[in-house]
C-alpha cells in the first residue's frame, strides 16, 4: 500500500487544498474582471468556463461510475445553490465590500458544510472538529464587526458573501451524494444547468454585456477556479467526506486574501487580521485530526472508481485490471482497525 492509501486524510487534504488554491485565487479575479457587470452575467460566464473544462476532461465510462436518472433532483439542487445563488450573491457582494474581507468570509462555508454533513450523513463531529468550527465562526464574527464599522454598504456586501457561503455549504453537502460518480459528468451537468439559468435571467434583466477581454478573463477564471476546483473538491469528498473536505477547503479564503493584497487591496485592519488568525487556527486544528479505532463493515454493494490495494476491495477479476476502474461490486462483512475518515466505506456511527 502506498502512503497516500494508508492515509486517506492526507490524500483528501491534498486534493482539497488544490481545489482551495484554485478557488481562492478566483475571488479577487472575479472582483476585478466582473467590475461593472451584472451578477447573473458574471455567474453565467464563470460556469460556462467550468462547463468547457469539464467537457474537455471527459473520461472513458469504464474508469468512473456514470450519473443516473435518480441523480437529477440532487444535481438540480446543486446547480440552484452552487451555480446560481452562490456565485450571484458573491458577485453582488464583491462589488460592495473589500476583496480581502470577502475572501476571508468565505471560510464560513466550511462551518455550514461540516454542520450539514453531520446532520445529513452522520459524519463525526468530535471535540477537535467542534473546536475548529467554533474558531472559524469566531473569525467570521470578527469580520462582520470589521465591515460593520466600515459602513452600511460594506456590511451589506459582506452579508451577501455570507449568503453565498450558506448556498455553497448546501451545495457541498448535496454533492457528497454524487462524489462517487464521474466528477467530469457532475461538473458538466451542474455547470450547464447553472450557465443556462443565470444567462436567461441576465438577458431578461437587461444586464450589460461584457467586452471580449472581460468575458475571456471570466471564462478562464471559471474554467480553473470553478471547473477544475470543483473536480478536485469532488475527489476530495470521495476520499474523506463532506465535512472534512469543507474544513480543508477553508484555506481558499486565505489564498484569496493574499491574491487581493497582491492586486492592490490594502484594506486590512486589526479586526480583519484577528478574524484571519482565528480562522487559520481553526483550519490547522482540523487538519491535525487522526481518527482510528476498531470498526465493523457491513455487507455493501455499490459502484465507484476503486483499486485493489486499499484493504477494502478484495473481490476477484478474471483478468486483473490495471489501475483505477469502476463496476458494480460487493463488500463482504469485515472488522479491522486503521486510520479512516467518513468516506463511502466508513459511515458507521460513533
Amino acid at each position: 500500500m502506498s502512503s497516500l492509501q494508508t492515509s486517506p486524510a492526507l490524500q483528501g487534504s491534498l486534493l482539497a487544498l488544490l481545489a482551495a488554491a484554485l478557488f481562492g485565487l478566483s475571488t479577487p479575479l472575479v472582483q476585478r474582471f466582473g467590475a461593472g457587470l451584472g451578477p447573473f452575467t458574471t455567474a453565467a460566464l464563470l460556469y460556462a468556463g467550468a462547463a468547457a473544462v469539464a467537457w474537455a476532461l471527459r473520461r472513458p465510462p469504464a474508469r468512473e461510475a456514470q450519473l443516473r436518472r435518480g441523480d437529477a433532483p440532487r444535481l438540480l439542487g446543486m446547480a440552484a445553490m452552487g451555480a446560481v445563488i452562490g456565485p450571484v450573491a458573491l458577485a453582488w457582494g464583491l462589488q460592495r465590500t473589500s476583496g480581502s474581507s470577502a475572501s476571508l468570509m468565505l471560510t464560513l462555508e466550511a462551518v455550514f458544510t461540516a454542520i450539514l454533513a453531520w446532520r445529513w450523513y452522520g459524519e463525526t463531529l468530535d471535540r477537535r472538529v467542534i473546536a475548529a468550527v467554533l474558531l472559524l465562526l469566531a473569525g467570521g464574527v470578527a469580520l462582520v464587526l470589521e465591515q460593520g464599522l466600515a459602513g452600511q454598504v460594506q456590511l451589506l456586501g459582506l452579508l451577501a458573501v455570507l449568503a453565498a457561503t450558506v448556498a455553497w455549504g448546501v451545495d457541498n453537502t448535496l454533492s457528497r451524494g454524487v462524489a462517487d460518480r464521474d466528477p467530469g459528468q457532475v461538473v458538466l451537468a451542474k455547470a450547464a444547468l447553472g450557465t443556462t439559468a443565470t444567462l436567461l435571467v441576465a438577458i431578461a434583466a437587461g444586464e450589460p454585456m461584457p467586452g471580449w477581454p472581460a468575458a475571456a478573463a471570466l471564462l478562464a477564471v471559471g474554467a480553473t477556479g470553478y471547473g477544475l476546483s470543483l473536480r478536485f473538491y469532488l475527489l476530495a469528498q470521495r476520499a474523506f467526506g463532506a465535512g472534512r473536505t469543507g474544513s480543508v477547503f477553508a484555506f481558499a479564503p486565505f489564498i484569496g486574501a493574499l491574491g487581493a493584497f497582491a492586486l492592490g487591496d490594502r484594506s486590512a485592519s486589526w479586526l480583519m487580521l484577528l478574524g484571519g488568525f482565528l480562522m487559520v487556527c481553526g483550519v490547522l486544528l482540523h487538519l491535525a485530526e487522526r481518527h482510528e479505532h476498531q470498526h465493523a463493515h457491513e455487507a455493501l454493494a455499490h459502484e465507484h472508481a476503486h483499486t485493489h490495494d486499499d484493504g477494502h476491495h478484495l473481490h476477484a477479476h478474471a483478468v486483473p485490471p490495471a489501475g483505477a476502474h469502476s463496476h458494480w461490486h460487493r463488500h463482504d462483512p469485515m472488522q479491522h482497525a486503521h486510520p479512516h475518515v467518513p468516506d463511502a466505506h466508513h459511515v458507521h456511527r460513533h
